[in-house]
């Protein structure tokens, strides 16, 4: 049996946005994208829009999939900070992950700005539409902005609200960050440190707040490197 990996989706995202790397990825791993209610494979189900909740469901969702062997989390955006906060929950539970990577996020307390989730819907989309990972083609669509605002609001108020009520104790568990140079607090990766009494490698790369799209090749690399080697770090 392989090494597990499980990779949990940004804010709007779903099981498939990591399609640009799963290929590759499934060579290493035995590989699990994971997904929030009310989207993807879970459409019908209602959104989550509180923390306790969708970190209950992705807990829920990991210890399903679990097997005896070793595994990794690797989290993007909203994903990373999720990712933090489940290894949480799995260290007390004594199954944690050998390590995580977090991508896209300085993490906890780092001063955001005004929140997104209460935006009227046209400065709602030219924020989204700013930070990138969305083709043009959806902002000319009233359907699919119709169709994705509910969502995509829903995940943005459990991030908003996540600094205000979440456990920010430090896990053991080693972390690896990157974020795009071009995105907004990147300046305070380093922020990450806090949270781990274990190593923590950070990095900035090429792009904006989606540069993982741009560096696939590094990061399955980086990835992938974990694998049987989990202090390579």
């Amino acid at each position: 049996m392989r090494t597990q990996l499980f990779l949990i989706h940004f804010a709007g995202g779903n099981s498939y946005s990591f399609n640009f790397m799963a290929p590759e990825l499934k060579k290493h791993f035995e590989l699990h994208s994971i997904e929030l209610p009310g989207r993807g494979k879970r459409m019908g189900e209602d959104l989550i829009k509180t923390h306790d909740e969708a970190i209950a469901d992705l807990l829920g969702q990991i210890q399903m999939r679990r097997n005896d062997q070793p595994f990794i989390i690797y989290g993007h955006s909203m994903g990373a900070l999720f990712g933090y906060h489940v290894t949480q929950e799995l260290e007390k539970n004594g199954d944690a992950p050998e390590h995580i990577i977090l991508t896209g996020n300085p993490g906890p307390d780092v001063e955001r700005e005004e929140p997104w989730h209460t935006l009227p819907q046209k400065e709602f989309f030219a924020n989204l539409k700013e930070l990138g990972g969305l083709p043009l083609e959806f902002f000319e669509s009233e359907e699919l902005m119709e169709f994705f605002e509910p969502i995509i609001r829903a995940d943005f108020e459990l991030v908003e609200k996540s600094n205000l009520f979440s456990n920010k104790t430090p896990i053991k568990t080693s972390i690896s960050a990157y974020m795009g140079i071009d995105e907004k607090r990147s300046d305070q990766i380093d922020n990450w440190n806090n949270y781990t009494t274990g190593t923590c490698q950070t990095e900035l790369l090429a792009g904006d707040h989606f540069f993982i799209h741009n560096h696939t090749e590094l990061l399955v690399n980086s990835i992938t490197s974990l694998n049987g080697n989990y202090k390579v770090f």
